[in-house]
């Protein structure tokens, strides 16, 4: 009977200790956290029609590398990751991109790039909003507008916001059209 008494005694702290327990401070990768830029590229002539660019590569301003999953690609759609320590970020469209290194790939003086370069600055303003314990806070963007800095030989014609002060909580839908 005392046995019995001790086994009771010990699935009742047992299960207090259970219930007392907090959860895995482990963020679930299904929680939305710091959400990117959505755009999709339109034909210029038919702007209800989705347009690819071909070639197309995409790096930071200021940044030699190409942004991952955007180098030399066809695509009719982009997501651009904003700075959350900035209110600006500026990146570079190339249509057509080349690259030759005319046989001498340790020298970088004579290596050419082919194709034509767009830069787009996007500017905003940033929130801090609190997600869980687990996945502490998320940046969202406020008052997000893209600019198209002018050159003499601009591909992307256009743009358009397709919200009313546009801005950038969640990834479910584009942000902004080109046009091309």
């Amino acid at each position: 009977m005392k046995h019995y008494k001790i086994l009771a005694i010990l699935f009742g702290i047992f299960t207090i200790m259970t219930i007392g327990c907090e959860p895995d401070d482990i963020c679930p990768e299904s929680t939305p956290t710091t959400p990117s830029l959505i755009i999709r590229f339109y034909d210029i002539s038919n702007q209800e029609n989705k347009k690819n660019v071909f070639k197309f590569r995409i790096q930071g301003v200021d940044n030699d590398a190409p942004l991952p999953n955007y180098n030399i690609v066809t695509t009719d759609s982009i997501v651009l990751p904003l700075k959350t320590d900035a209110t600006s970020t500026q990146y570079k469209l190339h249509e057509d991109y080349t690259y030759n290194d005319n046989g001498t790939p340790d020298d970088t003086s004579d290596d050419t790039i082919g194709g034509n370069e767009d830069i787009i600055t996007i500017n905003y303003s940033t929130e801090e909003v609190y997600v869980s314990r687990a996945c502490g806070y998320k940046t969202i963007f406020k008052n997000v507008t893209l600019t198209i800095e002018p050159d003499a030989d601009n591909w992307i014609q256009s743009k358009e916001s397709l919200t009313e002060n546009q801005s950038v909580e969640d990834e479910t839908a584009a942000h902004f059209k080109l046009f091309h």
